[in-house]
């Protein structure tokens, strides 16, 4: 079975891990910026999907994101908050049934 590729993914994840690297912010502040900034730009769905495992990990919790959304607000607006808050709802969903699946398989 041949490798598959996915050099848009693997250049994202080489990205992320040589940033992760050199931040001098401890894990969990990273993932709080990082979260923030995904507001900003009024990140995909798929942004935040890339990040919510690492937040998790670093024990980012919704309430967090909450606050965070709520600090950001005034500075990236309305809009913004609002797109954040559906695109993150969207990833969660996602990453909620992947998990589902992951143990529907390991169950069979």
């Amino acid at each position: 079975m041949a490798e598959e590729e996915s050099p848009v993914s693997d250049t994202l994840v080489e990205i992320t891990a040589v940033s992760l690297e050199r931040s001098t912010l401890e894990a969990r502040e990273l993932m709080l910026a990082r979260i923030a900034a995904l507001a900003a730009v009024d990140a995909p769905p798929a942004s935040y999907l890339l990040n919510v495992g690492a937040a998790v990990e670093v024990g980012i919790t919704l309430e967090d994101v909450e606050g965070i959304l709520v600090a950001v607000a005034p500075i990236v607006g309305t809009p913004r908050v609002v797109a954040a808050s559906g695109n993150l709802a969207v990833a969660l969903g996602f990453a909620i049934a992947l998990e589902a699946e992951s143990e529907t398989e390991a169950e069979d």
